[in-house]
C-alpha cells in the first residue's frame, strides 16, 4: 500500500474524518495517515484498542514512536496512561494490550541506528522550557538523534516565518493550531515537505507534537 507516500507533497488530514480499518488483531483498529508497505510498513497511524484487546508479540526492525492520546496502553514492561510518550528503538519487540481501551498516535519504521535505548516520557510531570517567542514552551521527547517534541502555544502566540529543512510533521493534540494556509483543530495531522515555508500561530492556544528533518524524499 502507498498512502501519502510522496514526501514532496504537503498533506493535511483530520483523523476524525477517516474510517477505522481493522488490523490483523481483533479489537485493534487503525486510521491510516501515511503508509508505505502492507502489514510491515513505514507508517503513521491513529491506533485504537478496544477494552481487552491485544496484539501478538512483534519485532520493530526500524523502531516505533507512540504518544498515548486516551486511555491506558500496556505491554509486558508496564502500563502507560494518556500523555505518555514511548520510543521503542530498532530491534526491540513487545506484546502490547489495553485492559480498558486506549487511543494512540503511532509512527513505525522511521528510526535509525542512533536510537538505541528505549525512552519513556510522562508529559504530565516533565518540565517545559521557554521557546523562541513569548507564549511558546517546548518539551523535548526523544533524546537520541533527531528528536520529537511537544510544543505548547498560549493563546495569541505568533511565531516567525521559517522554512523546514528535511520537512516537518505536526499532530495537534489539543486546541487549535493555525498558519497562513489554514486552521487545524485537535486531531489534525500536517506534513510539510523539505524547505516548505509557513508562519504558524495559535489564537486559541494548543499543544502539538512536532517532528522535523525526517522527510527527505528518497
Amino acid at each position: 500500500m502507498d498512502l501519502h507516500s510522496d514526501y514532496s507533497q504537503r498533506v493535511v488530514l483530520n483523523h476524525h474524518d477517516l474510517p477505522w480499518i481493522p488490523s490483523p488483531s481483533l479489537g485493534v483498529e487503525r486510521r491510516m495517515l501515511d503508509r508505505q508497505g502492507d502489514e510491515v510498513a513505514r507508517a503513521t497511524s491513529i491506533v485504537r484498542y478496544e477494552a481487552g484487546a491485544n496484539f501478538p508479540n512483534h519485532f520493530h526492525e526500524l523502531g516505533e514512536e507512540i504518544l498515548v492520546l486516551e486511555g491506558v496502553f500496556s505491554d509486558e514492561t508496564g502500563s502507560y496512561p494518556a500523555g505518555t510518550y514511548i520510543m521503542n528503538p530498532p530491534g526491540s519487540s513487545h506484546a502490547p494490550f489495553s485492559e480498558h481501551g486506549c487511543t494512540l498516535f503511532v509512527k513505525l519504521r522511521h528510526l535509525g541506528s542512533e536510537q538505541i535505548e528505549r525512552e519513556i516520557v510522562d508529559t504530565h510531570s516533565t518540565s517545559w522550557f521557554q521557546g523562541m517567542v513569548p507564549g511558546l514552551t517546548v518539551m523535548p521527547l526523544m533524546k537520541q538523534g533527531t528528536g520529537s517534541t511537544l510544543v505548547r502555544w498560549a493563546p495569541e502566540t505568533y511565531f516567525n516565518p521559517h522554512k523546514h529543512y528535511g520537512g516537518e510533521e505536526i499532530f495537534v493534540v489539543e486546541g487549535v493550531f493555525e498558519d497562513e494556509h489554514g486552521r487545524y483543530p485537535a486531531g489534525s495531522w500536517i506534513r510539510s515537505p523539505h524547505m516548505s515555508l509557513h508562519q504558524p500561530f495559535s489564537k486559541e492556544g494548543c499543544t502539538i507534537f512536532v517532528k522535523t528533518g525526517h522527510l527527505m524524499q528518497a
